[in-house]
């Protein structure tokens, strides 16, 4: 098995030209393996190695604490040594193939509680023109939990005053109609009444909604310098970000009993399991408002 690791680690340094580093993780990991192996017996030969002993070694791993990141490097680099020695006659099949990497945790979205977003919607001074224009921004992205690279796309023609909705360009050139609240209503309305188009700019149907102080298309990293503005403003959580608001448009909906097809479909999610990880972070705050309120949560307990 030494001998195997040796002329793997030597293929990596002169025919893959793998830098030191690279060939000191897999030297390591490797070298954890056969410790493994070697616990009761000798060390084994490469052909003996079976998908039930790695699937025992990963166990070993998760038990031991490995983040799920570290077992799969582990796993990258087993299937990388067996690989190597299938093609050098060493073993006739890569034990390594059946095993399937750990799934990976989704990190909860962050979000804005209610108040917070109230807070950050009344932060532009509405009696400046760009004032008028990030009250309408901030206002629109919540109300229809658009990107931000949406919300730069609206144009003219795509927003239906009578109906209250707009016409959105979401991934995959795929179209949905979001909803224009009241409050986004009036601030779009605001905001319009002051916006000055520059002439080289199309002022027919296709003139983009939001533009910048020159009258030109507003960018979305324009947005996000704005709302990096308002953040400094207010205090509020710096991870705060334009995708923030489409995060808190789903939490909020969820939160207030609307159902989840409901909120896929206004998110212009294509499956299902995207929106799904918003009911992960309603769940949480549910469960954190029951142990800070039920006498025999997790809280102190009181007698009856």
């Amino acid at each position: 098995m030494q001998s195997t690791i040796e002329r793997f680690l030597r293929y990596l340094h002169v025919e893959r030209n793998a830098a030191e580093l690279t060939i000191k993780s897999y030297r390591e990991d490797l070298v954890a393996l056969v410790e493994y192996l070697s616990e009761d017996e000798s060390p084994p030969q490469p052909s003996s190695i079976t998908p039930l002993d790695l699937r025992g070694y990963v166990a070993a791993l998760h038990e031991a604490g490995y983040a799920k990141s570290s077992v799969s490097r582990r796993l990258a680099s087993l299937r990388s040594f067996f690989r190597f020695a299938q093609r050098e006659g060493l073993v006739d099949s890569n034990p390594a193939k059946p095993l399937r990497n750990p799934r990976r945790d989704r990190k909860l979205p962050h979000f804005l509680s209610t108040a917070e977003i109230g807070k950050l919607l009344s932060a532009p001074a509405v009696h400046q023109d760009l004032g008028l224009r990030d009250r309408a921004i901030l206002e629109t992205m919540y109300s229809a939990g658009l990107r931000v690279s949406e919300l730069v796309g609206v144009n003219d023609a795509d927003i239906d005053w009578s109906m209250g909705t707009a016409r959105i360009r979401g991934k995959g050139k795929r179209e949905r109609i979001a909803p224009i609240g009241s409050f986004a209503r009036s601030a779009l309305e605001s905001w319009l009444g002051v916006r000055e188009l520059a002439d080289d700019e199309d002022h027919g149907s296709t003139s983009p909604i939001f533009t910048n102080k020159f009258g030109r298309r507003l960018t979305t990293r324009s947005v996000g310098r704005m709302l990096e503005k308002y953040l400094k403003q207010t205090g509020l959580d710096r991870r705060t970000s334009p995708h923030t608001l489409r995060h808190s448009f789903a939490t909020h909906l969820l939160d207030r009993g609307a159902d989840i097809r409901s909120v896929q479909e206004l998110l212009g999610h294509k499956s299902l399991v995207t929106t799904q990880i918003y009911t992960h972070v309603s769940t949480a705050g549910l469960l954190r408002i029951y142990e800070k309120a039920h006498p025999r949560g997790r809280g102190e307990m009181t007698k009856d």
